[in-house]
């Protein structure tokens, strides 16, 4: 196999879900590929990291013309109910049930001194922020039911600013050390409308 073809397989193979026969393969579809759409590839690459940033409200993510994201802009979304989760992935898992029709906080992570993290690299202190100066009678914490989400949940209630505020957690329909982002539709559904 030539180098160029190798190397790309490499790159292709540090992806998530993909193994070393699949990035292969994909190596061999680009090179087969029409021009136009690998320089469309190549340039939509390129541009990634420059033109997506953090919401300034959620922490999800957005287009680099807008400071919030297309949720935090919608007027017609809850503004009292907050749902957190763990990362955006877990937010367009949720938005796609259509079940959910607040807001979010995206926490970027959850506490896990084994991956060396801390309450302090979470989006943490933005959370405690909103539930102090919004309008918030629930919030949601629709994070994966492991030990870093369970770790995280309970620091959220713990030093959660608002007595009285509504917690509920999605029930347990899923899985132990499962996955939200990995939870089929219905499921995640449960979870959530089962929420207590």
């Amino acid at each position: 196999m030539p180098d160029i073809l190798k190397k790309l397989a490499e790159l292709i193979g540090f992806l998530p879900g993909i193994g070393e026969k699949t990035a292969v393969k994909l190596a061999f579809f680009l090179l087969k590929s029409h021009p136009s759409y690998l320089k469309k590839l190549s340039e939509t690459l390129a541009e990634l990291q420059d033109t997506v940033h953090e919401c300034a409200t959620c922490g999800s993510l957005t287009d680099k013309q807008h400071v919030e994201c297309e949720i935090c802009r919608n007027p017609l979304r809850k503004t009292e109910v907050l749902c957190v989760v763990e990362d955006y992935l877990d937010l367009v898992s949720i938005e796609r049930l259509g079940v959910h029709h607040g807001r979010y906080h995206v926490l970027g992570w959850v506490i896990s001194p084994i991956s060396g993290t801390s309450p302090s690299d979470l989006h943490l202190k933005q959370l405690f922020q909103r539930i102090e100066s919004e309008e918030i009678d629930e919030l949601i914490l629709a994070l994966n039911p492991n030990i870093e989400g369970e770790a995280t949940a309970l620091y959220i209630d713990e030093y959660n600013p608002k007595k009285g505020l509504k917690i509920s957690r999605l029930s347990k329909g899923l899985p132990n050390a499962g996955f939200i982002e990995y939870a089929d539709e219905i499921t995640l559904l449960s979870a959530f409308r089962g929420r207590k």
